[in-house]
């Protein structure tokens, strides 16, 4: 049991990748940055995939900043392994949204 949250492009291919393992609390983080809790189903997620648009993934990264208080001169400060890999995940799902205009989201 755990999340294993996936990001796809519109040729089906996945583009992001954010693993927590059963008990890791930092999933809702994620959760929660993508305005995503209906998908949340406590161990794991729903099995469900959704889709965002460009605005919505470029609210998580404003979202993201804010929670981590991220920005440039942060960068020099080290980040947690789920700090990263959730910071990744978004920035990837950003620039498939950038190019397509969308992204989807599976939430496993």
């Amino acid at each position: 049991m755990g999340h294993d949250i996936c990001g796809y492009n519109k040729a089906r291919q996945e583009i992001a990748y954010a693993r927590f393992s059963l008990g890791n609390s930092n999933a809702s983080i994620l959760y929660a940055l993508l305005d995503a809790y209906d998908y949340h189903a406590g161990v794991s997620g729903s099995g469900e995939i959704a889709s965002f648009s460009l605005q919505e993934i470029e609210k998580a990264i404003e979202k993201y900043k804010q929670v981590f208080k991220h920005d440039a001169s942060s960068q020099l400060e080290p980040m947690d392994w789920d700090q990263k890999q959730i910071l990744q995940f978004i920035q990837n799902c950003l620039t498939t949204a950038r190019q397509e205009g969308s992204v989807s989201v599976f939430f496993g």
